[in-house]
């Protein structure tokens, strides 16, 4: 899937809460980087740093995955910037799923929110 066709289809699929200013910057195999963007006057809250965990762990697995186990590790609060997020597929067993998901502030170079989880994917065995 190109960059351009995962972010029509983010767009598709999300709610408008969910989208935050969504930017699909890179989108290779199983490797994806989102960018997220604050509306003026926003600040990012725990809620929102948990959406955009999940739009990234979806987009790495397939949007039709569905969350069943999620460990996060917060290893510093979120500034008011811009969020990359960055997430793989780290494994695929049966319709298991394991991924994970790095979000940063403004640049990739030290993180703030660490994210592994399980999906159940809805695709044939």
């Amino acid at each position: 899937m190109t960059e351009d066709e995962l972010q029509k289809l983010l767009e598709k699929t999300l709610p408008a809460a969910d989208i935050h200013g969504l930017f699909v910057e890179e989108c290779q195999d199983q490797d994806i980087r989102l960018r997220f963007s604050l509306s003026p006057g926003e600040t990012w809250t725990m809620p929102a740093l948990l959406s955009l965990v999940d739009t990234a762990l979806r987009a790495a697995a397939g949007l039709e995955a569905q969350l069943t186990h999620l460990n996060v590790t917060v290893l510093k609060p979120a500034q008011d910037a811009d969020v990359l997020a960055l997430s793989r597929v780290i494994r695929r067993d049966g319709g298991s799923i394991h991924a994970e998901a790095w979000l940063f502030s403004h640049a990739v170079i030290d993180p703030m929110l660490h994210a592994t989880a399980t999906l159940r994917g809805l695709f044939p065995r």
